[in-house]
């Protein structure tokens, strides 16, 4: 396996198949462009596995932190190390970055996000909500 960072358009749309949806060119060309947001590309005998993102943030009174957004692999590549070597790729990335922490929101009953981010160093930070906008489009 080998890990390395996407910085072509042409790479991210080499993962589709890892993706919720299907990419658009124009974002993720739009993707590379926003220097703070990074992926992270697992190979398998030279075809992508899997992925993790991640999106570094800054605020004046706190630094910069890194938000693991999305982790996927390929189901045929489950179960074999995989998920953590990317989310401990990140992890390494974040700190390189001067990163004070890292983090990730996780649905309480996606038990295999769970174990894989726990094998890999992260802790419970305790109960946490997220309230969201949605926009349609429709104005």
């Amino acid at each position: 396996m080998d890990i390395r960072p996407a910085t072509t358009t042409a790479e991210l749309l080499a993962a589709a198949h890892l993706y919720d949806a299907p990419p658009r060119p124009e974002w993720a060309a739009r993707f590379l462009a926003a220097g703070a947001h990074l992926m992270l590309i697992a190979y398998v005998d030279g075809a992508p596995a899997g992925f993790v993102s991640g999106i570094e943030m800054l605020h004046p009174d706190k630094g910069a932190e890194m938000c693991l957004y999305e982790l996927s692999v390929d189901e045929g590549f489950r179960r074999r190390g995989i998920g953590r070597a990317l989310t401990l790729a990140l992890v390494a990335e974040a700190r390189r970055r001067g990163c004070y922490g890292l983090w990730v929101g996780v649905d309480r009953d996606n038990d295999a996000a769970l174990a894989t981010y726990r094998s890999a160093g992260a802790s419970d930070d305790g109960d946490f909500t997220m309230l969201v906008w949605g926009f349609d489009g429709a104005g």
